[in-house]
Formats: structure tokens, sequence, C-alpha cells
């Protein structure tokens, strides 16, 4: 089944999609897509991203590939719902998409095992964990400024329960920039295992309910621009659409949210 957060009419709703691709709201009533406001499918708590987890992006970023999971940790701002709005810093030169499977928890485990992992799995929902590349520090300070912006990582639409993906480690994943295929891999060539993953995290800390593991992107990075149109899509888990706007837009739609919210 799939599950979504969403807004509609001023008050948040969970929701599941029916067969003919509208929505079902928590109180019963039938909805579009393009009556609510989306939120992320789940309310993050701890977010693990993992850096260089595809040998080819590694490689496409001129970095050796790690030899344990290089893991860094996102802040909630980050996270903006299907058809959010992402803004470009001004200043920014290389601002790159990242098409990531995401992985949520849905029970808290420490020294989970790998052939336990998948036990401890909620579902799967499609992340695009935008970076700003000019930021970048070295290999081994990477991503704070680089990926912890506020509105920097739609996620979503839909949450899907983990027994309707048979195969999380082989799933296609794509990205589309104003209706082009600009990036295209498959989640088997993850270096580091979703269970992996789990065993690892897990072996020094809790993983919680509604903890989200990032699990990195494949080759194909293209520097997006204000104006476009990015979909990031991956194979049974859905297509999420996202827009880049300028920091001038973004800094007057705060500014205008706070004064509407005194």
């Amino acid at each position: 089944m799939k599950h979504a957060r969403v807004v509609f009419q001023d008050v948040i709703h969970q929701a599941i999609e029916t067969d003919d691709g509208h929505l079902k709201l928590d109180n019963g009533q039938i909805v579009s897509e393009e009556e609510v406001v989306w939120l992320p499918p789940v309310q993050p708590r701890t977010v693990f991203a993992l850096g260089l987890n595809y040998a080819d992006h590694a490689k496409e970023l001129a970095f050796q590939a790690p030899t344990e999971p290089l893991v860094f940790l996102k802040g909630p701002n980050t996270f903006i719902g299907h058809r959010g709005q992402t803004y470009r810093p001004a200043e920014a030169t290389n601002m790159h998409y990242e098409c990531e499977l995401a992985v949520v928890i849905g029970r808290s485990g420490t020294n989970i095992k790998q052939e336990d992992a998948y036990d401890y799995v909620a579902g799967y929902t499609v992340a695009n964990d935008y970076a700003i590349r000019d930021y970048l520090e070295n290999y081994y300070r990477p991503n704070l400024k680089v990926k912890n912006r506020d509105n920097c990582t739609p996620i979503g639409p839909w949450l899907v329960d983990a027994k309707d993906i048979e195969d999380p480690m082989n799933l296609t994943l794509r990205t589309y920039v104003n209706g082009k295929v600009t990036q295209e891999g498959t989640t088997k060539d993850m270096i580091f295992s979703i269970p992996h993953l789990i065993e690892y995290l897990s072996s020094f800390m809790t993983l919680n309910k509604n903890d989200i593991i990032l699990t990195g992107t494949p080759e194909g990075l293209v520097d997006t621009k204000v104006g476009d149109e990015v979909i990031t899509e991956i194979e049974g888990v859905g297509r999420l659409v996202n827009t880049i706007i300028s920091e001038k837009q973004f800094l007057r739609t705060e500014s205008e949210n706070a004064i509407f919210s005194q």
C-alpha cells in the first residue's frame, strides 16, 4: 500500500492512493493530487545520508570509492514534499540533483544482523538530495553545508510498504530534467547494500521508528537551473516532482509566510 501525508483545506491528513490514482484521506474524503499540499510521507527522526555509495558516482566526482560507509546527518528543515520548490543559491555554479532510494525504519533495534535487517524496514520512498558542489570542502568534511540547506531535499510522494517491494536491491532509478532523462541507474550497484547499512548503523547506535537512510545516487549528475522541473523516479516506489526557484523567490516566500503567521 502507498501512504502519504498531505494538507487539505489547512488540515494535515494521512492518505492512501486509490485504484484510480486519487487520494483517500483519513476522513474518507476522495481528492485529487492537485488539490492538496504534499508533505514528506513520514516525519523524519534521525536521517542518515550516504556519500559515494555507488562506485560510478564516486568516479564521476573523482573520489575514491569508500571502504566503509561514508555517512552524514541531515536536519529536519531540509525536507519538503512532492511538488515542492527548492531554491538555487545565487552564488551557486553546480547544483546537482541526486535521486536516492530512502529506507524508512519501522521499529527500534540495535546490533541488527544483515539477515534480519529487512524486518526493521517499514517501507521505501524517493528522495532528491540536492547537492551544492560549490560548498564541498574535502573528502573528510563533505556535506554539512552541501546538503543541509532549507528545502533542499524533496521526499515522497509515497511511503510504500516494505512487503510491496519484492527486491529493493534491484530497482531502476531515473531522473528527468524538463522531461529529458538525465540519470539512470539501479540499486543493485550500491557499494553497501541496505542490510549492510542497517547492520553498520545499528552496531553503534539505536535505530528508531521513522529514522531514514538515504542510500546514495548513481552517476549522471547535471547542473540544475532556476525554472527547471526535476523528476526523480524509482521503480515501484514513486515519481517525485520538484521545481527549482531562485534564492530571491525563496526569501520573498519565506518573508510572506512569516508575516502571514503572525
